[in-house]
């Protein structure tokens, strides 16, 4: 029935500052533009892997609102998450390019390597490797 994860979509409010991030920091490659107007509008197809894409739209406006309490969560879009072989060459990789995690590498609640920042927009992202006996590894993988 399903045939696999399509994409994201984030507005952004400057698009080259996510253009940057996405593919010079994360290593995404930029698979093709939909424009609708002219320049400026429209969104960018970047591709992560395995036919999964990040749809970044134009023109976002930033959220001016307060934060949660402490413990508490707005209803909502949180985050998307990544899947990398090697948590640790990643995230030299893209230390190296100039990519800062919020939460470097540690053990999930689920046993995975898990490790964490936030676009130029504050979208949350996850990236984890799988382990092995990984309860997701056995549903979608095995």
């Amino acid at each position: 029935m399903y045939q696999g994860y399509g994409h994201t979509a984030i507005w952004v409010k400057d698009m080259e500052k996510s253009l940057h991030f996405y593919l010079d920091i994360l290593g995404c490659k930029r698979a093709f533009s939909m424009p609708l107007d002219g320049p400026g509008t429209g969104t960018e197809y970047l591709a992560v892997a395995n036919g999964a894409f990040i749809e970044l739209f134009y023109g976002g406006t930033p959220h001016e609102f307060e934060k949660p309490a402490e413990g508490e969560h707005f209803c909502g879009f949180s985050h998307f998450c990544i899947v990398v072989d090697d948590m640790f060459k990643f995230v030299e990789e893209v230390e190296g390019r100039g990519g800062v995690f919020r939460v470097k590498p540690k053990r999930g609640r689920d046993g995975n390597w898990q490790a964490w920042m936030t676009d130029p927009d504050g979208i949350e992202i996850e990236f984890v490797q799988l382990d092995p006996g990984c309860r997701q590894r056995q549903v979608y993988f095995e």
